[in-house]
């Protein structure tokens, strides 16, 4: 769960212990992370007790409200893997159309941009810059180059992406939420900027805010 390092992940959330908890059939040891402001969601988590497998998890708004819920409704731990259980779906394309996306590790200064005032909590931990192919509204040989930028505070991610304005693809500022994710479009000058991950609406748009072309 804690891809990005668990170095900080106290300086931005509080880590309680809840007690036990059965899920799936197994004991389970329940933690509440709770934010530290509000820039960021709470959890509560579910782990077995002997492998810490994570069996439950929950995101949890300002309020304690669910926003959204994954669980295992039935698991088996220390079992032999097997493999063609996993591949097999993935080599079953019919009705799906493969798109392959190029992309190249780079920095947001090199390409440009920059944030002018950092988001509390939250550092860089990768750019890529990767060519969005496929859209149905883009005409042949009309690849757009894209960059990506993503952040995190330890436990949660936000990414932005940064491409061309394009009329036909782009129209009027967005905001959306589903589930816990949540995600801000909008303009700016000859760019189209999306911002987007698992923090409230108000987080992306500082992150929004502080996006800013140098050269």
């Amino acid at each position: 769960l804690l891809q990005a390092g668990n170095d900080h992940v106290a300086d931005n959330y509080e880590l309680v212990p809840m007690g036990l908890d059965r899920v799936a059939g197994f004991d389970a040891d329940v933690l509440l992370v709770k934010p530290r402001d509000a820039l960021r969601y709470g959890y509560r988590l579910w782990a077995e007790k002997g492998s810490h497998l994570l069996l439950r998890a929950e995101v949890l708004d300002g309020a304690g409200h669910v926003l959204e819920s994954s669980a295992f409704s039935d698991v088996a731990i220390g079992v032999r893997l097997q493999l063609d259980s996993v591949l097999k779906p993935l080599h079953q394309l019919a009705g799906w159309r493969l798109l392959h996306s190029s992309q190249q590790s780079t920095q947001l200064e090199a390409e440009g941009w920059a944030l002018k005032q950092s988001v509390p909590g939250f550092r860089g931990v990768s750019c890529v810059k990767r060519m969005l192919s496929g859209a149905a509204e883009q005409k042949a040989g009309e690849d757009a180059p894209a960059l990506q930028a993503i952040y995190s505070d330890g436990l949660t991610y936000v990414s932005i992406f940064i491409e061309p304005y394009n009329p036909h693809r782009h129209s009027m500022p967005i905001e959306t939420a589903m589930g816990a994710t949540r995600t801000l479009m909008r303009r700016q000058g000859d760019w189209w900027i999306t911002v987007m991950g698992d923090v409230p609406i108000g987080t992306l748009r500082q992150f929004a805010m502080s996006v800013e072309r140098k050269k």
